[in-house]
């Protein structure tokens, strides 16, 4: 099995769960008992950072308040989640994926940014995408994800609505040339 951590997952044409239709994914953990992932490009419809911090009891600037919140997953959807840049460290824990991208999952990396003391790069999150042993491996072999290298400017710099468009492009390959069939040689 090859460990896909810090690697991007593109949502295949034809994905048959629409939670995940057009998604990017990025793989904070991967392993053969499984893996997690967060989804980069769905912001929230209507949860923003102010609000998150409103619930949380934690007084914030109007600058960050107004921060979209995206959805993570569809697993535990009440848990949060930074994906960050590595300029960050929790005093409680951070995950460091690689040299570009870290996670944490702990209230004080939202008490910090809501200080102004967080990570420079940041997206935040509700809830993540889980998979069960093997279940990403099948996945990927029945043509339901496409994987690219996840970079600092497509997973933070990026517009949300031009991500997935954007990561299949780092593969040479336009949307209208995607077939939701796989096919058998």
């Amino acid at each position: 099995m090859t460990d896909l951590t810090g690697q991007l997952l593109i949502a295949m044409p034809g994905m048959p769960d629409p939670r995940f239709e057009h998604s990017l994914i990025y793989l904070c953990a991967h392993s053969d008992e499984g893996a997690m992932g967060l989804i980069v490009n769905k912001p929230s419809a209507d949860v923003t950072f102010g609000n998150l911090l409103d619930q949380l009891s934690i007084d914030s600037p109007e600058d960050v308040a107004e921060t979209q919140v995206h959805f993570g997953g569809p697993v535990e959807l009440g848990r949060g989640f930074v994906l960050h840049s590595t300029d960050f460290m929790s005093d409680l824990t951070t995950l460091e994926v690689d040299e570009e991208f870290s996670m944490t999952g702990t209230l004080d990396v939202l008490e910090n940014i809501a200080a102004g003391t967080g990570p420079e790069k940041r997206l935040i999150l509700l809830g993540y995408a889980g998979w069960g042993p093997g279940q990403l491996e099948s996945e990927i072999a029945s043509n339901g994800w496409l994987i690219c290298d996840a970079t600092s400017d497509l997973v933070f710099a990026t517009p949300d609505s031009d991500k997935w468009e954007a990561a299949l492009a780092t593969l040479g390959i336009t949307p209208l040339a995607l077939s939701a069939e796989g096919g058998r040689a």
